[in-house]
């Protein structure tokens, strides 16, 4: 028997588990909550007792007993910026998430909820490569404006997960390779990893780089603080919920599934056409920019996420970059057994489980 860990990884409005034995996956499930139901609770915090109860009585229903595991590993959450990695839940990072230090988001329950369980069983609880994850080098952090420092905010797990999964198929470390990596999904980040440290990238977050499905990606300044001033949108909040969930493909065509958008234009819709276009070259004009970055010294070009399953998309971009490198896609997203193979190498010994101090 292998060790048995418990990944966690909690959204929105749901709480995707799974049981490994070793890099086994022997169960999977999201468990799902109610809207109505999770709008009775006023903060991502108090929803810890309720998301616990969840799953242990999953893990009962299932006749699993959780004091067979061997660790629990939860998706992390928004720390004060660190390099990647796997890190013990300790007092510091369980005191930031609860206070949600740098945003309220439903990831900072994945350590809580971690070390709640680990500290009932008696095992260990670790979170990997969080959201905090930030490794950019210091000439990639200069925006152009002092008041603007620019910070990694990138699918950090998932792009990791599968830049070890590609260097592993040519028989190579992630260590041992310069890759660009680019996920594309909701929100689509653009990352350059060098010899395992992503050293500077696109943040699709916060309207940096290429549009997402959602979001606005990079926009011209000028015409942006002149939309703000426009007495359009009355305040912070309203201007972000336009540029970060009411932009990019569902602007333009009312929806954010590219399956929708391809049922457009094999329907003759030109516009639908067209922007399909410039999201595929918007993300192009990013990786290349990111080569640039490193003097064309680039070892392969990997695209993932949800978007990567479109092999319209996969297709025209290799077309773009394959002269740059390699492009090799591996599609949808291994956050659940990047989450387990992070633990795993700490209890096999393979890493050592990193230390977060309070700022």
């Amino acid at each position: 028997m292998g060790k048995k860990i418990l990944a966690i990884n909690p959204g929105s409005t749901s709480t995707k588990i799974a049981l490994f034995d070793d890099e086994t996956c022997i169960n999977e499930v999201g468990l799902d909550h109610p809207v109505s139901q999770m709008n009775q609770f006023p903060t991502t915090f108090s929803q810890l007792d309720f998301r616990y109860e969840v799953i242990t009585d999953y893990l009962k229903s299932i006749s699993f007993d959780i004091n067979t595991l061997d660790a629990c590993v939860g998706r992390g959450g928004y720390l004060h910026p660190i390099e990647a990695g796997t890190y013990t839940v300790n007092d510091a990072i369980r005191h930031d998430l609860e206070i949600a230090l740098n945003g309220d988001h439903a990831a900072n329950l994945g350590g809580l909820l971690a070390r709640k369980i680990g500290d009932q069983v008696g095992c260990p609880s670790y979170i990997v490569d969080p959201t905090a994850v930030d490794e950019l080098q210091d000439v990639a952090r200069l925006s152009g404006m002092p008041d603007i420092q620019r910070v990694s905010k990138i699918h950090a797990l998932n792009m990791r997960a599968v830049a070890r999964e590609y260097a592993k198929s040519i028989g190579k470390k992630m260590e041992d390779l310069v890759m660009i990596v680019k996920h594309m999904g909701g929100g689509c980040t653009t990352g350059l990893l060098s010899h395992g440290r992503m050293i500077d990238m696109f943040n699709g977050l916060d309207g940096d780089g290429a549009f997402a499905p959602t979001r606005c990606g990079a926009v011209p300044v000028g015409d942006l603080i002149r939309l703000c001033y426009s007495g359009k949108y009355p305040d912070v909040d309203a201007m972000m919920k336009r540029a970060v969930g009411d932009a990019g493909i569902a602007a333009y065509l009312g929806t954010a599934d590219m399956r929708e958008v391809n049922k457009m234009i094999e329907a003759g819709d030109e516009k639908a056409k067209l922007v399909k276009e410039a999201f595929i070259y918007q993300h192009a004009k990013d990786v290349g920019s990111l080569a640039a970055a490193n003097k064309g010294h680039i070892d392969a070009i990997v695209l993932t996420g949800g978007i990567a399953y479109d092999a319209s998309v996969t297709r025209e971009l290799t077309d773009y970059l394959s002269w740059i490198a390699p492009v090799a896609v591996i599609p949808g997203e291994r956050e659940m057994i990047a989450l387990a193979l992070g633990a795993l190498r700490v209890l096999n010994g393979e890493e050592e489980a990193k230390t977060y101090y309070a700022e």
